[in-house]
């Protein structure tokens, strides 16, 4: 059945505060040490969303390289994530000398292909396409 819904979350943070269009992201991060790519998915999914990855089975999506340099490889489920649930991970920012928590998203929603594509940030688009 082809997906009609995306889950994204809005990128946090001060440079993102007051942006839209192109600040919302899947929930992703970074392989640490030897773990697997799913292992790294489901962990950091949990990590940024305070919620427990839905169950399998999981489709590979494949990898895309983004302007950062970084290579963004995502997952697909098909589930109903309550973002009722949605407590936010944090990260350590300095700006201007000052240090801080920061929320990695701070919102998480359901939205439609269509409103994923203006939401979410360009190098993630093509992953719609292979939904």
């Amino acid at each position: 059945m082809p997906a009609t819904e995306v889950l994204i979350g809005h990128m946090g943070g001060p440079f993102w505060a007051k942006k839209d269009a192109a600040a919302w992201s899947v929930p992703k991060g970074a392989v640490e040490g030897t773990e697997e790519p799913l292992d790294a998915a489901l962990r950091e999914f949990q990590e940024e969303t305070g919620i427990a990855p839905p169950p399998p089975p999981y489709r590979d999506l494949g990898a895309e390289r983004q302007r950062s340099g970084k290579t963004v490889r995502l997952y697909a489920v098909e589930a109903d994530v309550d973002v009722e649930a949605f407590r936010p991970g944090t990260f350590t920012m300095t700006l201007r000398g000052r240090t801080f928590e920061v929320p990695e998203l701070d919102r998480l929603r359901w939205v439609g292909l269509d409103e994923a594509r203006d939401l979410l940030v360009v190098g993630q688009r093509p992953f719609l396409e292979r939904l």
